[in-house]
């Protein structure tokens, strides 16, 4: 296919595109070759080898597309990476003492951050492409998170930061606070060096984590991740992690939170995500009342709406039962008669640690016609402890 000219040189092109991502609100921007992740790959192949990637089953299936991004694109040239600084204003673990309330992770607090930074690559990228020499001079794809794209690794490699001790972005000057998107396009740009690696000794991160997710440093577990058992995962949470969950109904921030270089974080915020007032410490007792339908209303335009209302409301569930407000059972109660049964085997598991055991084994008596085999199991489980 014929192309027709580029308007400016590489070096112009970058320091045009920068300045558009600056405008847009962007903190951190830098430039990777597409071949500048080489371990990425084998590294991937390996964690899904050891199944440390629970019931993701897009993670096998797309392993091959993500080990290279030349493997999604074969004309790609370069893969610009773009952060943005959603640092929160106090330590967001400070809401897991308000036991009978849910705590949400700070990025899932406002509205989806894939349409947000979606929107602002789309609009850098149109101005872009007409000033380079129109699409027939200059390709270029947008990626947010849900691509199979290594965005991590890229970022790294576009000098963003480095992939620090609990395998997240870390920037010297943003910390651990940085959503990152990726344009990539067939225009060869100047590369940026890569980011190095500042943890050092530290280990607070690692040891932040409420259920040992990290085997060992720079290597996540994602089948005891918080993050990953309260969206990613579809069946129960396992009996011993849910102690572990406390109040998190919806992702984990505590490795992001322990940080040591979050003190630089509060720099630069001018364009970090909004939060919804509602979302910031949500009664359990409220949010273990939604039906489908307010589950959509009350979560429309955010992440949360993703996972959808059952997955939710287990959640919620094992918080109630971690909660030791007794004051909560009736909202549990209730839920015993939901059509899910994933809600109603969490709602036995928030009951058994809430009534009395002899007010357990009532319930037991008049749930015994309980149909999924599931849900019995949990009263068996129930009948055990009281």
């Amino acid at each position: 296919m014929l192309r027709g000219p580029r308007l400016l040189e590489p070096a112009a092109a970058k320091a045009f595109l920068f300045e558009l991502a600056r405008a847009e609100g962007f903190d951190a921007m830098g430039v990777a070759a597409p071949g500048a992740i080489p371990q990425a790959g084998p590294r991937l192949r390996q964690w899904i080898a050891e199944g440390a990637h629970g019931d993701m089953d897009w993670m096998p299936e797309t392993a091959e597309r993500r080990a290279a991004p030349g493997n999604l694109w074969p004309e790609i040239s370069s893969v610009v990476m773009l952060g943005l600084n959603y640092g929160p204003d106090e330590d967001p673990r400070t809401a897991l003492a308000h036991q009978s309330a849910g705590t949400v992770s700070v990025y899932a607090r406002g509205d989806d951050y894939h349409e947000l930074i979606k929107g602002k690559m789309k609009r850098i990228c149109s101005r872009f492409v007409a000033r380079t020499g129109g699409p027939e001079a200059v390709r270029v794809k947008v990626f947010v998170d849900t691509a199979p794209l290594m965005e991590k690794p890229l970022a790294e490699a576009a000098g963003l930061g480095w992939q620090g001790k609990h395998t997240n972005l870390v920037s010297r000057e943003r910390g651990s606070w940085l959503l990152l998107g990726a344009i990539a396009t067939d225009l060869a740009l100047p590369p940026d060096a890569s980011g190095d690696d500042h943890c050092g000794s530290c280990r607070a991160c690692l040891d932040a984590c409420p259920t040992q997710a990290f085997p060992a440093p720079y290597r996540i577990d994602a089948r005891r991740c918080i993050s990953y058992l309260t969206i990613e995962h579809r069946g129960p949470i396992p009996v011993e992690l849910r102690p572990l969950m406390g109040n998190r109904i919806y992702g984990c921030d505590d490795c992001l939170a322990a940080c040591p270089w979050n003190k630089f974080a509060a720099l630069g915020r001018e364009a970090r995500l909004a939060a919804r007032e509602e979302n910031r410490a949500p009664p359990l007792a409220e949010l273990a009342r939604l039906d489908d339908t307010r589950f959509r209303a009350r979560f429309t335009k955010s992440p949360i709406k993703r996972t959808g209302r059952t997955r939710f409301l287990r959640n919620v569930l094992i918080a109630i039962g971690n909660s030791a407000d007794a004051r909560l059972a009736p909202e549990a109660e209730r839920l015993l008669a939901d059509e899910a049964p994933l809600v109603r085997g969490a709602a036995v598991w928030a009951l058994s640690k809430l009534l009395p055991p002899a007010e357990v084994a009532r319930l037991a008596m008049l749930h015994a016609s309980e149909p999924d085999a599931g849900v019995r199991e949990e009263w068996r489980l129930a009948r055990l402890a009281a």
